[in-house]
């Protein structure tokens, strides 16, 4: 049996793959109800391939929307990068997708068996009672065996911080704003995703359904900075005011309720991600900054290499197998958002990394992208 700690988009995501290949397992979740989080995501083809196998993808893409160009530009619309998703759709069958996270975890929530999920059962701690079985308490002192333990509860996972104690995270230096907001966008930038850099802070817009967009703002600040909730548009709009109107316009639009504000952290990479019968995925075992739009695809990625990998070897551990496979991958994806977000917000030498930016062969970004969008068919 494995036991699935976390119902986030990578544990739902891992427990959906073990449903279709038999795979016996248990999800435990600590939230009372699955709540909506006020955020988009983006799917790209990595993440949407591992949904094929697992016969979401029309679902996904009916609930959420095509990006078929993917822009890095100035705070007026002006691009630095412009990557048009035409050659992976050819290669891949798709493009990139933008959807509310709420609508994706909703989506795969329904596709487990209600009695293989448990809510309102959070994590408490472990104790290995021999070679084959794990005992796991939770916070409300009941207790379960089960032969193997895969902690997916996030980047504070509490199975990892028994597992691995000196584990840390890192804080960016930047925090994020990000809102939802119904708002037609013109035609022109309905499939198009932005991100924009202006001096020292940078903006970010969607669709992720139709009428419906997801946009994030990104500024340097203090760790844990509080905030005035009541003057948080206040602040957005004096910050953003010299950005395009769309900007402005999107920020206004936007109900107070539906902004959040979240530090941007992720995990210091850990040399292993696992001990004996216990393992860690997606955010738990290697979180990434948002940099890359890769932090979701990855957690799904984990769940088709693991399905896949017990599925071949049945009855064994594979969680060494599972490092190797997937270890070299995520830790580029996490050190290149690291660096991204940092030059995204360079101080000193603006125009030279726009130049860079705007002079890059058009090869050169495909051929990273295509590397980071491909899988190994099992």
């Amino acid at each position: 049996m494995y036991t699935i700690i976390g119902a986030g988009i990578g544990g739902l995501t891992t427990a959906l793959a073990f449903e279709k290949k038999g795979i016996p397992y248990q999800v435990f979740e600590k939230a009372p109800e699955l709540n909506e989080v006020g955020a988009g995501i983006w799917l790209a083809p990595n993440a949407l391939q591992v949904l094929e196998s697992l016969n979401i993808l029309e679902e996904v893409k009916k609930n959420g929307n095509a990006i078929n160009r993917i822009t890095i530009g100035k705070s007026d619309l002006s691009p630095l990068s412009d990557i048009q998703q035409d050659i992976f759709k050819d290669k891949f069958g798709f493009t990139t997708v933008s959807i509310h996270r709420a609508a994706l975890q909703k989506l795969l929530f329904h596709k487990i068996p209600k009695d293989k999920i448990t809510l309102n059962k959070g994590f408490q701690s472990y104790k290995e009672l021999n070679s084959e079985k794990i005992e796991v308490t939770f916070n409300d002192n009941s207790k379960i065996e089960t032969n193997f333990l895969i902690g997916a509860d996030g980047i504070n996972s509490k199975v990892r911080n028994q597992l691995f104690p000196n584990s840390s995270k890192r804080y960016s230096g930047q925090t994020c704003w990000r809102g939802i907001v119904d708002f037609k966008l013109e035609e022109k930038y309905a499939h198009r995703g932005f991100e924009l850099w202006g001096n020292q802070i940078r903006f970010g817009i969607s669709e992720v359904a139709k009428d419906k967009v997801y946009w994030f703002a990104v500024v340097l600040a203090e760790e844990n900075s509080k905030e005035d909730t009541s003057k948080v548009k206040e602040k957005l709009l004096n910050l953003f005011s010299d950005f395009d109107p769309l900007i402005v316009e999107l920020i206004s639009e936007t109900p107070i309720q539906q902004i959040l504000k979240n530090d941007i952290n992720d995990l210091k990479p850990l040399s292993s991600w696992y001990k004996g019968n216990i393992c860690l995925i997606g955010d738990a075992g290697h979180a990434t900054t948002p940099n890359m739009g890769q932090g979701g695809a990855q957690a799904i990625e984990d769940a088709y290499y693991l399905s896949n990998l017990i599925k071949e070897y049945s009855g064994k551990n594979v969680f060494k197998l599972f490092q190797e496979r997937r270890q070299k991958k995520v830790n580029t994806v996490v050190n290149q958002s690291w660096s991204t977000g940092k030059i995204a917000h360079w101080k000193y030498g603006k125009s030279f990394r726009n130049l860079v930016l705007q002079n890059m062969p058009k090869k050169i970004l495909e051929k990273k992208m295509f590397e980071m969008y491909h899988i190994d068919k099992f």
